[in-house]
């Protein structure tokens, strides 16, 4: 019998600094925390929840450094979004492109964690 997979926990990425991540998260993007964990000084996992899913950021744990993974968030506008993050020094890494369900533009966070931009069309 295959594991039954009822929601998304969590989205977890490893940082290398975690108060550059805080701000990117928080300034950048405009997330709020909603759970900090200091597991000892200078060791933290922070929350931000989005929707009915939750992002973590955590200096616990190394980075890959390999990407694969990418966190997509569903914007109203991907080439407003895009403006908005340009004054904190954030580039695209892909894109913007049009397929034919979305929008869709690339970015990454200061440990190189890939993220999306997205719009639904209609």
């Amino acid at each position: 019998m295959p594991v039954q997979i009822k929601e998304v926990a969590f989205v977890q990425f490893s940082v290398t600094d975690l108060p550059k991540a805080r701000a990117f998260y928080e300034q950048a993007i405009g997330l709020k925390p909603t759970l900090t964990y200091e597991a000892e000084p200078g060791s933290a996992w922070i929350e931000y929840d989005i929707g009915a899913t939750t992002l973590a950021i955590s200096n616990m744990f190394p980075p890959s450094g390999k990407g694969g993974a990418c966190l997509t968030f569903e914007v109203p506008d991907v080439d407003a979004a895009l403006a908005a993050l340009k004054p904190f020094g954030v580039t695209t890494t892909f894109g913007p492109m049009d397929t034919p369900g979305c929008r869709l533009a690339g970015i990454a966070d200061p440990d190189g964690n890939q993220l999306a931009l997205h719009k639904r069309k209609a």
